[in-house]
């Protein structure tokens, strides 16, 4: 695993010769003589599109997408708190040319051990034929029925514990969750509660009275390596295949927690009803085609609902109803919490968790 120093902290800082470099270590034959910034948005993490042109003929593209840490000092160390940066470099370092998934490319994957900061250079896929998933009618269902042979494959690769101390040694448990997530959803209730429909009320104070047993219980299970935050923000579509951006929150957990996220939060929720229960048989099946173990279809339903629960801590940076949100982020925001109110309504979550774990 690479660690490096001096990583350029803004996409201004990206220099022909810097970019030479790293670039160098997975193609030596290039030469950068130029770099512009074509797009840019400083959000979550700094984002941009990047043009580079070449000192002599490359098979390098001429455009890239790059992510770094926020600029804003505030904005940054929140980031690096949680460390979704640490282990979406780490994961394109080491892992995104194997997993059966769909993923960008990576191009350069740079990270300094010593403060978190990194630097990826990705796959560009505006000039490809991919597009990002819409977030109010999200993927189609046999999209989401192609995405179940992906997750199969990679949970039953590293259900195996010597696999992934071989492969991901670095994939671990989530850290001890911050209050972060009970703020939150604490600021919702107190203020914006007309806004939020009774079963997601009385699941958020749950998890707010219950946080630690609820991480417990959202942990039981066989164990293996998660995508871990496939909502529909983070897809993209290639033609019938679903692809997964974002691999910030990689990390040890249960296979129905991913499975069923994915479900709840890339399908429409009307879609989602419908489809819902095949598509968890349809996991089931290509499990067994991928090797592995199958499970009770029974008892993956029953854990299905109870991870269902996860979807009030998930959207809690929604309830806070940001008044100075960008006109860019409110679809997504919106269908982000309807399917989180929808999913709670539906499938009924506490009454899973009494059944399932006396909760």
């Amino acid at each position: 695993m690479t660690s490096t120093t001096n990583l350029p902290r803004d996409p201004a800082e990206l220099t022909p010769e810097w970019l030479t470099t790293a670039l160098s270590k997975r193609h030596p034959s290039a030469r950068v003589s130029s770099v512009e910034i074509l797009e840019i948005h400083h959000g979550t993490n700094s984002n941009a599109r990047v043009g580079v042109s070449y000192a002599e003929p490359c098979e390098l593209p001429e455009t890239f997408f790059l992510k770094m840490l926020p600029v804003d000092p505030e904005r940054r160390k929140t980031i690096l708190d949680t460390g979704m940066g640490r282990r979406e470099a780490l994961f394109y370092q080491t892992l995104a040319s194997d997993v059966p998934m769909r993923v960008p490319r990576p191009y350069v994957a740079e990270l300094d051990e010593a403060d978190g900061s990194f630097v990826l250079l990705l796959e560009d896929l505006g000039p490809t034929d991919c597009e990002l998933a819409n977030p109010s009618t999200g993927i189609s269902v046999a999209q989401a029925f192609a995405a179940m042979s992906d997750y199969a494959a990679l949970h039953v690769h590293f259900g195996d514990e010597g696999t992934r101390q071989r492969e991901a040694p670095w994939v671990t448990k989530m850290d001890e969750a911050s209050d972060m997530g009970i703020w939150m959803l604490q600021f919702g209730l107190d203020n914006h509660r007309d806004k939020l429909r009774d079963p997601y009320a009385e699941m958020a104070q749950l998890y707010i009275d219950h946080r630690d047993a609820l991480d417990e219980i959202w942990l039981r299970g066989p164990t293996t390596v998660l995508q871990g935050d496939s909502h529909v923000g983070n897809l993209f579509l290639e033609n019938d295949r679903v692809g997964f951006l974002d691999w910030g929150l990689i990390q040890l957990g249960t296979p129905m927690r991913d499975v069923g996220y994915f479900i709840t939060m890339a399908l429409s929720p009307e879609n989602r009803r419908a489809h819902e229960q095949d598509l968890i048989r349809r996991y089931l099946e290509a499990r067994v085609e991928a090797g592995g173990d199958s499970y009770d279809f029974d008892d993956a339903w029953l854990m299905h609902r109870v991870h269902a629960a996860y979807a009030a801590p998930a959207s809690c940076p929604l309830v806070l109803f940001p008044e100075d949100e960008p006109e860019e982020n409110k679809l997504l925001s919106r269908s982000f919490l309807e399917r989180s109110q929808c999913v709670i309504e539906d499938l009924d979550p506490r009454s899973a968790l009494k059944e399932f774990a006396g909760l």
